[in-house]
């Protein structure tokens, strides 16, 4: 019978992720509790086991060679998932409702993954989806009709405390067959209410010195999606999973450029399963923020 290849103990993923963050073995030592002749040990035997170099020195200390940022990026998974395990046995049944709020178009990007694992983490706590637009779920949120909620930068009150979960650019949509975005004046599917998307959306428009007019609104983005894929209008979004028969417009088509907007997190405290679901969905955006930066 053929032996099977060793393990990797998560003790060793551990000093390696923290060695290859921090560029430091004395660091990775200090954070681990051990010594640094034991940590330089461990990264040694990792490389035994890989059969392969996963740290080389340069002029800011230890960093990761080709391989080493192919394991650091499963070795953080890994970790992460090691430690959900153990925290679910260690810590008392999570047991109970929580009331999640999120825009529509990110509650279809974002959520089902981040949902789904959380189930599986705590299957005893019920979890109520409100969709609305931003300005409406903070509103909600500030009358404790949620616990916690998802929402777009710039809708807030000022001096609101929140969590920023992704930053990325806003980018014009229309109908893969439909060309609107060629007609003049340029027919725009914007937001109903106030909505700095469709702020930044007009701004851009005027500055550009374009012809356009607002075709329709809506509140949801959905809505706006409706109204693109029919070839009535273009309208403006995040360029995550767009639904079939929906693309991104730039430029090269065009359109003036769109600024980067932010998704933020606000959860109420001293609210023990909101902040559980809070900590799975910042660990749900940084993964996709990783893995976007790892595509570019």
């Amino acid at each position: 019978m053929q032996a099977l290849p060793p393990g990797l103990d998560p003790d060793l993923l551990r000093s390696f992720v923290l060695v290859a963050e921090g560029g430091s073995v004395t660091r990775a030592a200090q954070s681990v509790g051990r010594t640094q002749s034991a940590v330089s040990m461990q990264m040694r035997r990792l490389e035994e086991v890989l059969g392969q170099p996963l740290l080389v020195r340069g002029a800011r200390g230890l960093s990761p060679t080709t391989h080493g940022e192919w394991l650091l990026d499963r070795a953080r998974r890994m970790l992460e998932m090691n430690d959900e395990i153990i925290s679910g046995f260690r810590t008392p049944e999570l047991v109970g409702r929580v009331r999640l709020g999120s825009p529509d178009d990110y509650a279809l990007i974002w959520l089902p993954e981040i949902l789904a694992r959380f189930a599986q983490a705590h299957p005893a706590v019920e979890i109520e989806v409100v969709c609305l637009p931003s300005t409406a779920l903070l509103h909600a949120y500030d009358e404790g009709e949620l616990d916690i909620t998802i929402f777009s930068l710039g809708n807030e009150r000022p001096g609101t405390q929140a969590e920023r979960l992704w930053r990325g650019p806003l980018r014009w949509i229309g109908a893969v067959e439909h060309p609107v975005h060629l007609r003049r004046p340029l027919p725009v599917a914007l937001c109903s209410g106030p909505c700095p998307w469709s702020r930044a959306a007009e701004e851009a428009l005027v500055r550009s010195g374009l012809p356009w007019r607002v075709a329709y609104s809506s509140a949801s983005q959905t809505g706006t999606h409706a109204i693109a894929l029919a070839g009535l209008a273009v309208t403006m979004g995040l360029s995550g999973s767009l639904p079939p028969g929906l693309r991104v417009l730039g430029e090269e088509d065009g359109l003036p450029r769109l600024p980067d907007f932010q998704i933020a997190l606000r959860v109420r405290p001293n609210v023990p399963l909101a902040a559980r679901l809070g900590r799975h969905i910042t660990e749900g955006f940084r993964a996709e923020m990783e893995t976007t930066a790892a595509v570019a």
